[in-house]
Parts: C-alpha cells; sequence; structure tokens
C-alpha cells in the first residue's frame, strides 16, 4: 500500500512543459486524422454507393504504413525524433489542402469522376506514408519529454486526449458535412494540422539516443524484430489487436449503415463514427481513477471477447440507438486493451529502441485498421453487408479463444 500511495498521479506529468506541446500536438492531429477518415469515406461512399470503395480506401492507406513500417523505425531511431514529427505533420497538412481542392464544385465541375476518385486513392496513399513515420515517432517521443517514473501517467493522458480528439473529429466532421460541406471540413482540418505543427515546433530538438548510428538499415530493423518477437507480452499483444481489428473492423461499414441501413444521415453517421471513442475515453479515464491492479492479461482477452460481441450484434441491429450502444460499448473495452498495450510498450522497450519497437507496433496494431478496412470492404462484396459484420465478430472470438490457449504468458500477465 505504501509503494501505491507513492506512486505520481497521472495528472502531475501535465506540470512538464513540452508535454504540455505535445498533448495539444496529439489532440489537433489525431482531430485531423479522424475528420479526413469520416470526410472521406463519406465523400466516396456518396460518389461510388460501393462498400468496395470503402475497402480501397483502406488498401490505398495501409500499403505504405506497413510497407515502409520498419524502415521508419530505424530512421526514428537515427534521427531526431521532433524534426522528424514536425516533418510528418507538415506533409499531411499539404495532403489535406490537395483533398480540399478535389472537394470543392469547382474541380467536380472540371475533372472526370473517375480520375477525381483516382486522385483520392493517390493522395490516401501518401497519408499512409507519413502515418508510418508519425504514429510511431509520436510513441517514441514521449519517454523523451517526461520522466520514466511519469510515463504511465503521460500514457493514460495521452490515450484520453487522442480518443478525445476521435470523438470530437468523428462527430464534428458529421455535423461540418450536413451543414457545410466536405470541402469546408477539410479546410478545418488544414487548420488543425497547422496547430499541431506550431505545437510541434516549439518542443525543442531531442538527442540521438541509438546505440550505433551507422549500423546497417536491414540489421537495425532485425534488431527491433528480434526484441518484439523474444519478448512474448509485447508479441501476444499486438497479434491479438491485429486480428482482433481485422476481422472486428465494423466502422469500416459505418457509412452503409447509416446510409442505406439505419437511414440515419451524415450527423448520425458522425455519432455512430463517435461511438467507440466515447466508449473509450469512458473506460480509460475510469482507470485513471481506478488503475488496474493485476490481472491485466486476463482482462485483455476477456475485453477483445467482449469486443467481438458488439460486433455482432451491431451487425445485427435495424436501431440507431441500439447500434450506437453496441459500438459505445465495444469502445469501452476496446479502451481497456488500449490502456494494458500501451503500457506494455512503454515499459518494456528500451529508449535505444523505441523507434523500432513503435513501427513494429504501428504494423500490428494502426495498420490493421486500415487492414481491416480493406478486409471488410471485401467480405461486404462477397458475404453482403450485414453477413460480413456479424463474420467478423465470430471471427475476433476465435481469435481469442485460440490466443488463450496458444499464448499463456499473455494470459498470466500482470503489472
Amino acid at each position: 500500500m505504501e509503494s501505491q500511495q507513492q506512486k505520481p498521479s497521472p495528472f502531475e506529468v501535465l506540470s512538464v512543459k513540452e508535454f504540455r506541446f505535445y498533448i495539444v500536438q496529439r489532440f489537433f492531429y489525431t482531430m485531423a486524422l479522424r475528420m479526413v477518415t469520416t470526410v472521406v469515406g463519406w465523400h466516396m461512399y456518396q460518389l461510388t454507393k460501393s462498400p468496395f470503395a470503402l475497402g480501397l480506401i483502406g488498401l490505398s492507406e495501409v500499403i505504405p504504413a506497413v510497407g515502409l513500417a520498419l524502415y521508419a523505425g530505424h530512421y526514428i531511431d537515427k534521427n531526431d525524433k521532433r524534426t522528424v514529427l514536425l516533418r510528418c505533420i507538415v506533409s499531411y497538412l499539404s495532403l489535406a489542402c490537395c483533398l480540399v481542392f478535389l472537394s470543392t464544385g469547382f474541380s467536380e465541375q472540371h475533372i472526370h469522376k473517375n480520375i477525381i476518385l483516382s486522385l483520392f486513392y493517390v493522395i490516401i496513399f501518401f497519408t499512409g506514408v507519413v502515418r508510418a513515420f508519425a504514429g510511431p515517432t509520436s510513441n517514441a517521443i514521449v519517454a523523451q519529454i517526461v520522466p520514466r517514473e511519469k510515463l504511465p501517467g503521460a500514457i493514460t493522458m495521452g490515450q484520453s486526449t487522442y480518443l478525445t480528439a476521435s470523438i470530437l473529429g468523428h462527430a464534428s466532421a458529421g455535423f461540418l458535412i450536413a451543414y457545410v460541406g466536405s470541402a469546408i471540413t477539410l479546410s478545418v482540418v488544414c487548420l488543425y494540422a497547422a496547430i499541431a505543427a506550431t505545437a510541434v515546433a516549439l518542443i525543442k530538438r531531442k538527442p540521438i539516443v541509438s546505440l550505433d548510428v551507422n549500423k546497417r538499415t536491414w540489421e537495425s530493423v532485425k534488431e527491433g524484430l528480434r526484441y518484439v518477437f523474444k519478448t512474448k507480452e509485447l508479441l501476444g499483444a499486438m497479434s491479438l489487436d491485429l486480428f482482433a481489428v481485422l476481422f472486428g473492423g465494423a466502422v469500416a461499414l459505418i457509412p452503409v449503415f447509416a446510409s442505406d441501413i439505419l437511414k440515419v444521415g451524415p450527423i448520425g453517421f458522425g455519432w455512430l463514427n463517435a461511438a467507440t471513442d466515447i466508449g473509450s475515453v469512458a473506460s480509460i479515464l475510469t482507470m485513471t481513477i481506478f488503475p488496474l491492479r493485476g490481472k491485466q492479461g486476463k482482462i485483455l482477452l476477456f475485453a477483445v471477447a467482449g469486443f467481438g460481441l458488439c460486433i455482432i450484434t451491431f451487425g445485427l441491429s435495424q436501431v440507431f440507438w441500439l447500434s450506437f450502444a453496441a459500438l459505445l460499448v465495444s469502445g469501452t473495452l476496446d479502451g481497456i486493451s488500449v490502456v494494458v498495450r500501451g503500457t506494455i510498450l512503454q515499459l518494456k522497450t528500451p529508449d535505444e529502441l523505441r523507434g523500432r519497437v513503435s513501427s513494429v507496433s504501428s504494423m500490428f496494431i494502426s495498420s490493421s485498421n486500415e487492414l481491416g478496412l480493406f478486409e471488410s470492404g471485401v467480405a461486404a462484396k462477397l458475404l453482403g453487408v450485414v453477413p460480413s459484420v456479424i463474420f467478423g465478430g465470430c471471427m475476433t472470438l476465435g481469435v481469442v479463444i485460440f490466443t488463450w490457449f496458444k499464448a499463456p504468458s499473455l494470459r498470466k500477465m500482470e503489472y
């Protein structure tokens, strides 16, 4: 009890000036990411009326995100993380400006529809390139901003900020699409990206902590991979999340449910998009006040199993509020997974490997969202929209059962 009382409050990390800049960056950059996802998903479905088109969006982003992830980790560890992150956000701002142009009435009147669709995919491809570097850099730089004893609080605060921004990004994008259209909504995205870039610019350059900056790229990459694969808790948590999100990515088909099944329009679409993040924020805030004290591995597995059941419920529902509730609870359970996984990642990774391990994590976790988007689009085309969502939920339950028996170290994990 005495050692627990000596642990710093999660909110004490806000006393670190550069961490406050980091939080501002994380909030507005995440807002930009989520608003782009919402706007592009809605806009593309309205142009094509095809769930498969939504899947191609995910594929366009996941190819560079996965293909460059390992090299990105090597590059991040050999360079100043603050500068890398700043360049990523400025690049994302430029791409968002291109999306604004494609969404205007001028482009729709003077450019053929198929060319516009192709350009959307090209731009989303390059946002995937940016995300291959930005996500791991953002995760890796935290340990250089705050003292190690404040890392758990920084992780919780960072995830709360991320999820709050996700909620506001999804929901506000839905409202803005309804009232001012896609082009103005994407202009707001540009403003948010500019604010995020300014916040990063206020953070001082960070020292390079890689032990051997002259190490060959492939040797450096293999070092990061070896560390992940020998650290069973890391590997198990990443693998579980990869397959759960891959098969349980019902959110990829929310534009179809909102438009054709639930018939709630862009505002309802925005709220359905935000539902999972609302639940995640609620669970993370609860765990900030009442942190998990033990059996985190079992709790993680039960949470992912509950997530699968919620996806099945969402697929079967034809009532907006039931669909919203299913996504809300799924987000609550996902929030538990985020905290457990994020804590393991930060506490078990040496400083000199943070970029590479974070990049491997992004391959398992971040990219699984886009790959899940593609899988959902393909499954919807082959099976139908509702059966594909139910199938995904059932597969998620199967992944949990398999992991329970095949990864005992994860099941027994505590920290």
